[in-house]
């Protein structure tokens, strides 16, 4: 293979990870949307859909795993294909957590909720931009766009914080909803843990374009 084409398959690896990271950050948004709306033939749909995206995730990765084994690839390259690895793992897992919150609308049923949604759609469009700017920087090899991106986890730090009280005073009024308002607590839970996927996906950025290992907690 030469340099010319290395490169290009370099790059339709990279095209492919960014286009499935949007399908995932389309779930994700989609998967709240389904929650607040009480859509349960919407959220039946995030859950197939899921399956779609293992399988994409996974061609990512024996592509990748292909290129290492069968080129000789120079530091650089290899920088780049273990950080697609690692980013790739990223998406998957916030896939899952659309997924989870998915199942969980599911589980609470038809009904109207016990508390109307406020502050986790709010964590939910700050981590998706997240994911958003991240899977950009890395695709343009920006690191500077990449350090800049974490900042913003502590705004959905924040409100989670804040729906955590909130859910738990109303469960001290009203005990017998306390189901439905752990699993809205743990749905603010996965949103907070994209915020802290999408850090990780900007510190391999940083890795990717020049070699250093950051810690951006």
């Amino acid at each position: 293979m030469t340099r010319e084409s290395f490169d290009r398959e370099l790059q339709d690896v990279k095209r492919k990870l960014f286009q499935v990271t949007g399908e995932v950050r389309k779930n994700l948004t989609a998967s709240v949307k389904y929650l607040d709306n009480r859509d349960m033939q919407g959220a039946s749909m995030i859950i197939e859909s899921d399956e779609m995206v293992n399988l994409k995730c996974l061609e990512i990765e024996e592509r990748c795993l292909n290129i290492i084994a069968t080129q000789q690839p120079v530091a650089t390259d290899l920088r780049l294909l273990f950080s697609i690895l690692q980013i790739t793992t990223e998406v998957e897992r916030i896939g899952d957590y659309a997924k989870g919150i998915a199942r969980i609308s599911q589980k609470i049923g038809p009904g109207k909720l016990v508390k109307p949604l406020v502050d986790i759609p709010r964590m939910e469009e700050i981590a998706g931009l997240m994911l958003d700017d991240a899977i950009r920087a890395f695709t343009e090899d920006d690191e500077q766009a990449a350090r800049k991106i974490p900042a913003r986890d502590m705004q959905i730090d924040v409100l989670y914080n804040q729906v955590h009280r909130v859910l738990l005073t109303f469960t001290m009024e009203k005990p017998t909803n306390i189901e439905e308002i752990m699993m809205l607590d743990w749905v603010a839970h996965n949103i907070e843990r994209v915020g802290a996927r999408v850090v990780n996906i900007c510190e391999r950025v940083i890795f990717t374009v020049t070699g250093v290992s950051v810690d951006l907690n």
